[in-house]
């Protein structure tokens, strides 16, 4: 298990109270207040328990948020609902975050029943947009009237993670429709098992010219497929590269040799198909013959996992053509990236082509982010503090304490509804100016709210004040413990900001705790190796404890790991033997940047990258001088480590 997951915060105590008492109502003695009340309430309509929900509701007639009382108790009604109900509602609470979200529950729940015409009524006045199957439904209903929807079908079509049944809704009617070709289908098909969603296979195995049947053993049973090999027509071809895939997830080199068998009975295209999933699988669990097999795959129209790993697999091999031509062959939306920007700029580069280099590096290195800090380097200048911005004055914060959205969220938090919170908190944050950002930024830092403070400043462009971005609470501690173990302040305080975005009772959803997010074993590990004497699970919020067990199980890892922040970095995330194993893979010294960017965990490498870009901003705050990024990152070498007794 991960020594650290997202954070899913919990409580700030230190937030006031903003809201007149309700008025108390008699309650059953298993509720001591009206917010406990509320909270049960919430939980009922979760749970889609209507009559729980009713029930508790009807408690809370004086309760200072109605438009959540009214919403959950609606919510898990919304397929029963009344059409009148559910526009009183809107009507009610028009304007508001939670109204935008009944909304969105409502075009999911239009779409589901196919009431298009009640759909495209309140589709445009659904203000965030922000549920890719709303979208699909939206392209839907367009494609049904005839619209040519393709390019943005394409477009919402890139994570099959957020499909669902809307959006292969979406694929099965742009196929009948004909704006969707067979080759289109299959492409989908094979980015679905890339991904692993059995059920949106179903969806979509009406429209592929192979059984339901089919799809589904390649997809959970593909060695059966490839024993009989691809058959003689392109359903059953297709269904054969779809088990290569899936079968390459386990065993890459089984996957190669069905397909060397059988390479004679499929086309180039086909091939060319196939050699790209098995090299998707192979790249992601960084097999040394990945490169290879992507050699192979040459112009194949390729998924955006398929793209980037191609491009990670070209990096960590030092093939600086082909990284080139894989980021070129991206579709907009990635080559459009600041991390595929910034390494199409190195290829150039690697070729002779300063010019066109400096350019790609020039058009991103104004961007605050692991990417723009590399692209300043190349530029030959390096990491500084922007100057500050003028700070908000008084008469600026005043209408920040008086918005009724962040009296809102500031109400959620002290509730421990941080989801809730940050819905009201982002909504306000909309309608507002970079000045009024910095004033929200700073209202939040009174209030003691800092992980809004930072996300609320890091949204500025132009006013900056980095003061805000990288907060420094706590420093008298954490300057005793950094310095009793010689530890890089600017890297631990980089690594909170990532961990809890100083939440103090931050806990994630797997148990991690506190500032430093430790996991109850590792924080009992740390606390024997370092002779905390009765030490319980019940001190790690301490912020003293968790300071102290974390900057010294940090020292431990960067320690067993030779001294590189990246590596160390990585092993706090995903734990020590990950990181141990992923450097073994490489084929040569690399980078500590093509290190990071080759992680084959999603979090695990975007949590490497934004802790070392912060680190190197708070270096420079605490050091009032330039800094390095690829110098913190510096480079990984290719060899092991013996087995550590760390957890």
């Amino acid at each position: 298990m991960f020594q650290m997951k997202w954070i899913a915060g919990v409580a700030l105590a230190a937030a006031s109270v903003l809201f007149a008492p309700a008025t108390l109502a008699k309650k059953p003695a298993a509720f001591a207040s009206d917010d406990e009340v509320f909270l049960a309430l919430r939980d009922a309509a979760r749970n889609g328990d209507a009559n729980r929900a009713a029930e508790l509701a009807s408690r809370l007639g004086n309760y200072a948020i109605p438009s959540y009382v009214d919403y959950f108790r609606l919510r898990p009604r919304i397929n029963t609902a009344g059409e009148q109900e559910i526009r009183d509602y809107l009507s009610r609470y028009e304007g508001s975050a939670i109204a935008d979200r009944l909304r969105n529950d409502w075009l999911l729940e239009l779409g589901r029943t196919r009431n298009w015409t009640l759909f495209d009524e309140q589709y445009p006045q659904f203000v965030l947009n922000d549920d890719n199957q709303v979208k699909c439904y939206a392209l839907t209903s367009k494609a049904l009237k005839g619209q040519d929807v393709v390019d943005d079908a394409r477009g919402v079509l890139v994570n099959t993670q957020n499909y669902g049944e809307a959006c292969a809704l979406l694929i099965v009617t742009l196929v009948e429709a004909k704006q969707f070709t067979q080759d289109d289908v299959w492409t989908y098909v094979r980015m679905i098992g890339e991904s692993g969603f059995a059920n949106t296979l179903r969806r979509i195995a009406s429209v592929t010219d192979a059984s339901e049947t089919a799809l589904v053993q390649a997809f959970e049973k593909p060695d059966g497929i490839l024993a009989r090999g691809p058959g003689g027509n392109r359903a059953s071809r297709e269904v054969f590269i779809l088990a290569l895939g899936r079968s390459a997830k386990n065993d890459p080199s089984r996957a190669v040799s069905a397909l060397v068998k059988a390479a004679e009975q499929l086309n180039e295209r086909e091939r060319e198909h196939a050699w790209a999933q098995i090299a998707l699988q192979a790249s992601m669990k960084l097999a040394p013959d990945a490169i290879v097999y992507w050699h192979r795959t040459n112009g194949a129209r390729l998924s955006p996992d398929g793209y980037q790993w191609k491009a990670r697999a070209a990096l960590r091999a030092g093939e600086w053509k082909l990284v080139k031509s894989t980021v070129e062959a991206m579709p907009a939306n990635l080559k459009n990236d600041a991390a595929w920007i910034y390494w199409l700029g190195r290829a150039h580069l690697a070729e002779g082509d300063q010019e066109e280099a400096k350019r790609l590096f020039g058009s991103i290195a104004d961007q605050t982010n692991f990417y723009g800090q590399l692209a300043l380097e190349e530029l030959g200048r390096k990491v500084t503090v922007p100057p500050r911005a003028k700070a908000p004055t008084a008469e600026e914060i005043a209408p920040m304490a008086e918005n009724a959205g962040f009296r809102r969220a500031l109400k959620f938090f002290d509730l421990n509804m941080r989801f809730e919170g940050y819905r009201e908190w982002n909504w306000e944050l909309r309608k507002m100016d970079e000045r009024q950002h910095l004033a929200a930024a700073e209202y939040a830092r009174q209030k003691n709210v800092l992980d809004r403070m930072v996300n609320t400043s890091d949204r500025t462009k132009s006013e900056l004040d980095f003061t805000q971005r990288f907060p420094t609470p706590f420093r008298d501690v954490m300057v005793a413990a950094t310095e009793r173990l010689s530890l890089d302040m600017a890297w631990v305080y980089g690594l909170i900001r990532q961990e809890s975005r100083f939440i103090m009772n931050a806990r994630s959803h797997v148990g991690a705790s506190g500032l430093m997010q430790l996991m109850p074993a590792t924080a009992q590990f740390v606390a024997r190796k370092i002779g905390m004497g009765n030490f319980s699970q019940h001190q790690v919020n301490d912020i003293g404890t968790n300071i102290t067990l974390g900057t010294n199980y940090l020292n431990m890892v960067l320690h067993d790991l030779e001294g590189s922040q990246a590596l160390a970095t990585a092993a706090y995330n995903a734990g020590p033997g990950r990181p141990r194993a992923w450097r073994s893979t490489l084929p040569r010294v690399v980078e500590g940047a093509i290190f990071a960017e080759s992680i084959p965990f999603t979090e695990t490498r975007d949590y490497v990258k934004k802790v070392l870009s912060n680190a190197t901003y708070y270096a420079a705050l605490f050091e009032d001088k330039p800094q390095s990024l690829k110098a913190r990152l510096g480079s990984v070498a290719p060899k092991g480590f013996a087995t550590s007794e760390l957890p």
